[in-house]
C-alpha cells in the first residue's frame, strides 16, 4: 500500500505544478487527458506483451496492496505507468515553457541595451 500511496502524491505533486504554471493538463485539457490514456496504454499493452513472453515478473512486496489487475500485472503499475506519463509530459513541457520564456527575456534584454546605445 505504501508504494501506492506514495504515487498518488507523486501524481498530486506533478498536478500541482502543472495547476501552477499551466504545462499540461491545466492548459489543454481533453488532448492532455486523451494522451495521457493512449500514452499509459501503450505502456500497459507493453507490460502485458513482456508479461506474456515471461519478460517482466512480479513479486511480491510488503510495500504493495497485491492486488492485481491481471496476472503478474499489479494494480500499482497502472499508476506508475500514468505517473511516468505525465511527468514526462511536465517536464518536456516545463523545459519548452522555460526556453520561450528566457528567450523573451534576453530579447528584452538585447532591447534594452541597443536603446540605452541609442540614447547616448
Amino acid at each position: 500500500m505504501t508504494y501506492l500511496l506514495i504515487l498518488l502524491a507523486l501524481i498530486c505533486c506533478m498536478g500541482a505544478l502543472d495547476a501552477k504554471f499551466k504545462l499540461f493538463v491545466f492548459a489543454r485539457p481533453l488532448p492532455a487527458l486523451a494522451s495521457l490514456l493512449i500514452g499509459t496504454g501503450i505502456f500497459l499493452l507493453w507490460d502485458v506483451i513482456a508479461i506474456d513472453q515471461a519478460i517482466f515478473l512480479h513479486r511480491e512486496s510488503p510495500l504493495m496492496t497485491g492486488m492485481m489487475i491481471a496476472p503478474q500485472l499489479p494494480l500499482e503499475e497502472v499508476f506508475f505507468l500514468f505517473f511516468l506519463c505525465y511527468q514526462t509530459m511536465i517536464l518536456i513541457n516545463g523545459i519548452s515553457s522555460w526556453r520561450a520564456h528566457r528567450g523573451k527575456r534576453l530579447e528584452e534584454n538585447l532591447n534594452n541595451i541597443q536603446d540605452a546605445r541609442d540614447n547616448t
